[in-house]
């Protein structure tokens, strides 16, 4: 599978410069799908060094001639559509379908971005100063990096690169060594568009050879991690040595709060997709579930029924509509949320095991959780896997109080009919993005991202581009 790829440094393909490499495993067989180049600390300060240079030629390009190009990288991305999204199914076992509509997100970020880049405004302003005035403009910060996570290798990466090139910064990717044919592909679309050498760069391989050689290079100016709270809390640490632009999206325990006036019907069909959907391996997916007392057994019931009729398999198999998790790590986590839940009171309703049918994969049943309390391990921490953790509330005050009760903040959603609840509950709610009656937050022209411990910066929107450009004030008199 990757016998085409490996790093790129320098605008080609090469293997690691001492011909180390190390496998990608298939989550849904366990068995390997090939192996990928690690890079030694010597090729991740040559893939900076590129950047370095890549960063000299990019950056003088118009923002004209910037959307041009990224508009390319979207053609060729579509005619490779169905290569994208294979890659990216057998990396994380996820549904074909669902790996179509990443790998057509991820197009549509290169294209909002081309837009974007065409609309990095500056502005005048009248200086007290006679015969003075200020102009303020807007410059690419420089070099940037990405470390991306991988339960969306295509999106998370778009993401990142898209708003970068438009800026007119070149960057150096590190994607996740779980997922890294993905990225491969999305970058050689990129080569194939025409990007100029050295603008682009990936490497693969461990922390010590690819992250600290970035972190600690002066010249790379911006850093965007997806990933972890943990990790995020330590990229900060180490971007203060060099003083670098941080943005980060970090984990989430996202409430859902169904109100006594909510359609069901719809809350039932729109939160259990969404909940299952990549396995529940979604920063923004629903944890914590607050039904109002009034219509917990009938949710409990209608949810309990779509979980059970969901087909775990191959996401290759078009019948399939769950997948499998990660990696065995993550299947022993949920093995521990859910017994940890249960000792303290919790009852299965349905799944909370491992998929007795399937002898190989990291496969988990679509679990559902009653008589959850606030304290529970499951309500403390996001269970990123197919957990829906089920309470109930009586009062509007009480479900807002105990929805902020967290110390993540990234997404919140709660269903209602009613407008001047929409209004109080978008207001209280403390979370970057909020969903009334719906889940769909990821959208290239919408701001993503977080407050509080779930992280920092936007991804998307006119905010997207920001952070890669630096405000540059000038005090002119004539």
């Amino acid at each position: 599978m990757y016998t085409k790829f490996g790093l790129f440094l320098n605008g080609a393909w090469c293997q690691a410069s001492d011909k180390q490499s190390a496998p990608v495993f298939s989550p849904v067989t366990q068995d390997s799908l090939g192996s990928v180049p690690y890079a030694t600390h010597t090729d991740t300060l040559e893939a900076i060094a590129s950047a370095e240079k890549g960063f000299e030629v990019w950056k003088k390009k118009s923002s004209f001639e910037r959307a041009d190009a990224l508009h390319l990288v979207a053609d060729v991305m579509t005619r490779r559509r169905a290569e994208g999204a294979t890659m990216i199914t057998m990396e994380t076992g996820k549904p074909l379908v669902q790996s179509e509509r990443e790998w057509n997100l991820s197009i549509d970020q290169f294209r909002w971005m081309a837009e974007e880049a065409r609309r990095i405004y500056g502005r005048v302003v009248e200086s007290r100063v006679p015969g003075g005035r200020f102009e303020i403009s807007h410059e690419p910060v420089g070099v940037a990096a990405a470390f991306t996570a991988w339960n969306f290798p295509a999106a998370l990466v778009a993401r990142k690169v898209a708003p970068a090139l438009a800026a007119g910064c070149s960057i150096v990717i590190r994607p996740s060594s779980q997922t890294p044919g993905v990225a491969m592909v999305m970058v050689d679309c990129i080569r194939e568009a025409g990007i100029p050498a050295g603008v682009v760069n990936l490497v693969v391989g461990p922390t010590s050879t690819t992250y600290a050689p970035i972190m600690a290079a002066p010249s790379v100016r911006k850093v965007s991690l997806t990933g972890s709270t943990r990790v995020g809390q330590q990229m900060l640490r180490d971007a203060a040595d060099t003083v670098k632009k941080t943005s980060m999206e970090l984990g989430g325990n996202a409430p859902l709060i169904i109100y006594d006036d909510a359609d069901l019907e719809l809350a039932l069909n729109v939160s259990a997709a969404t909940k299952y959907a990549n396995a529940g391996q979604v920063c923004v997916t629903a944890d914590r579930f607050f039904v109002h007392e009034s219509l917990h057994d009938a949710f409990v019931k209608g949810f309990v029924e779509r979980a059970k009729a969901l087909k775990l398999g191959d996401g290759m198999d078009a019948a399939t509509q769950m997948g499998p998790l990660i990696n065995g790590a993550r299947l022993d986590e949920m093995d521990s949320i859910v017994q940890s839940a249960v000792a303290a009171g919790a009852k299965v309703a349905t799944g909370g095991r491992r998929s007795p049918a399937h002898a190989k994969g990291f496969f988990f049943e679509p679990t559902v959780l009653t008589g959850v309390t606030d304290t529970m391990k499951v309500f403390e921490q996001e269970n990123f896997g197919p957990i829906a953790a089920i309470t109930t509330f009586r009062d509007d005050d009480e479900v807002i109080a105990r929805a902020n009760a967290s110390d993540m903040g990234l997404s919140a959603y709660a269903f209602t009919q009613s407008a001047k609840r929409i209004r109080a509950t978008v207001a209280g709610l403390k979370a970057g993005m909020v969903g009334i009656n719906s889940f769909a937050m990821a959208a290239s022209e919408a701001p993503f991202g977080g407050t509080k411990y779930s992280g920092m910066g936007r991804e998307g929107g006119i905010e997207g581009i920001a952070d890669y450009l630096d405000t540059k004030l000038a005090q002119i008199v004539l």
